[in-house]
């Protein structure tokens, strides 16, 4: 039984030239940044700076973004060299199936499904509570039982998932430009609410900029950290090391870049482009992060900021009430593009999946009349829907953290396996100092892990052995690996 069998780059790309699985190569470097920033740019920048500024960091919660970004642009790096050398759908699955074999593939593709469809339901609960406070401010109550703190059936996340799974059907073309409108809008909000910031901002609220270290009270049982739990580490929020905690937590602020990558085969030049995509909504986002939790340290003192809406209420203090009504506007156009994309991001994946027989084959056929695999984006839309509308999500949000975290090591390793295997390849993009950088990655990234609770922890290990046992009972038998089929069916 060979389930570590691999993929030639090769035969990868000769996949995608079949008629009836042929994506339209239809986006740029600027659609790819767009979409990277769609995707990026969610409630955290409204919400998280504030949050962990007045409970971790202090004023450097700015340096924890940077340090966060750092963490994100090693992956990055790892991301855009496997990108523009195997430029096919599919992200961390079909990098991994190229250097790790066709089980950690499949591990990969199976905990990236995780992420990117909890996430997208996770986030349109986020945008419905967002349209509901909109709409009450303009007079419109919403009733309770579909829209309130526990509704019964949550109406408006089904709906905009609906409605972003006809866009997603209809071409990646139009999903690029409603991304694109929306993406402008949000941005323009996160740049007026800077600007008009800075007329508010003090520099003694930056005095002490890193507070003094206060140990935090040790978190017991499953909720305890993993890190606390093998190595008895109290968590600390403030000083240098609170930084350092505040990073671990803002990191998932970027969780999102690397969704750019399921795009690859879409592509017109994917070579030159997807680095630039990748790379380019990193940067982008991380000086907005930056900039964003500047204004609010330096609006109010870092202890007095709002947990639940600390940018919104910043300028309250100040008695500027119009920015609450904007603040919510940029985050319900924040969350519906992250919506859009995350569901792109996992059709694309299991388009891959299933294009390699590890899924029902017959599900990757791409519609002759719009370009897109509209079977399996319906069926996404259909589970993110039932996800978002009936089930409380709340508990599960941190298993998208380790997921993300998990692909970025294979994909870090992945570059170092495939530069020994296959040095021959032509690179577009090189990861410099491998395999220095790759491992650096990959030890921040773990490290990361290890502050995830041990709860995170056990619902990934289940996830996985789950994924495990379906594989061995359809994947493994149904791979176009293992039955050396050449044409697809």
């Amino acid at each position: 039984m060979d389930i570590f069998r691999t993929k030639s780059v090769e035969q990868s790309i000769r996949d995608t030239e079949a008629p009836e699985h042929r994506l339209r190569k239809q986006l740029t470097a600027i659609d790819l940044t767009v979409f990277g920033i769609g995707v990026i740019v969610g409630t955290g920048i409204f919400v998280l700076t504030g949050q962990v500024a007045k409970l971790t960091a202090g004023p450097a919660v700015a340096l924890s973004f940077v340090v966060a970004a750092v963490v994100c642009g090693l992956a990055a790096l790892c991301y855009a060299e496997f990108a523009s050398t195997i430029p096919v759908a599919g992200s961390a699955y079909t990098f991994s199936f190229a250097t790790l074999g066709e089980f950690p593939a499949w591990v990969i593709g199976w905990d990236l499904m995780l992420e990117m469809a909890l996430a997208a339901a996770v986030v349109a609960v986020g945008w419905s509570g967002y349209f509901a406070s909109l709409m009450e401010s303009i007079g419109v109550s919403l009733p309770a039982w579909m829209a309130g703190e526990t509704p019964v059936v949550n109406i408006p996340a089904m709906v905009v998932v609906a409605v972003l799974t006809v866009v997603l059907m209809a071409g990646i073309k139009l999903s690029s430009r409603v991304n694109l409108v929306i993406v402008i809008i949000k941005v323009a909000v996160i740049l007026l609410v800077i600007v008009a910031g800075l007329f508010f901002v003090k520099t003694a609220n930056y005095t002490p900029f890193i507070p003094e270290p206060v140990p935090t009270p040790a978190v017991e049982g499953l909720k305890a950290p993993l890190i606390q739990v093998i190595f008895g580490i109290t968590p600390v929020s403030f000083g240098v090391i609170g930084i350092f905690s505040a990073a671990a937590i803002v990191f998932f602020a970027f969780i999102g870049f690397d969704i750019v990558a399921t795009a690859a085969e879409e592509t017109v030049k994917p070579q030159r482009d997807l680095p630039r995509g990748i790379i380019g909504s990193l940067v982008i986002c991380t000086v907005l992060y930056v900039a964003v939790s500047l204004v609010v340290v330096g609006m109010q003192p870092y202890s007095e900021l709002s947990v639940k809406a600390p940018l919104a209420d910043a300028f309250t203090a100040v008695g500027q009430n119009w920015a609450a009504t904007l603040i919510s506007i940029g985050a319900i156009a924040g969350l519906t593009t992250v919506v859009m994309i995350l569901m792109l991001g996992q059709s694309r994946v299991l388009f891959a999946m299933c294009r390699d027989g590890l899924l029902p084959r017959g599900l990757a056929k791409v519609s002759p009349r719009y370009g897109t695999p509209a079977r399996l984006t319906l069926i996404i839309g259909v589970v993110s829907m039932l996800l978002a509308g009936f089930i409380p999500l709340g508990a599960l949000a941190e298993l998208v953290n380790i997921g993300t975290l998990f692909a970025f090591v294979v994909v870090s390793v992945g570059v170092i396996i495939l530069r020994r295997t296959r040095p021959d390849l032509p690179r577009a993009f090189r990861t410099p100092m491998v395999p220095l950088l790759p491992i650096l990655s990959v030890l921040a990234c773990l490290y990361l892990m290890l502050n995830l609770p041990v709860e995170t922890w056990l619902r990934f290990v289940i996830w996985m052995i789950i994924g495990a046992v379906l594989y061995f009972a359809y994947g493994y038998r149904h791979s176009r690996a293992q039955r050396a089929i050449e044409p697809l069916d």
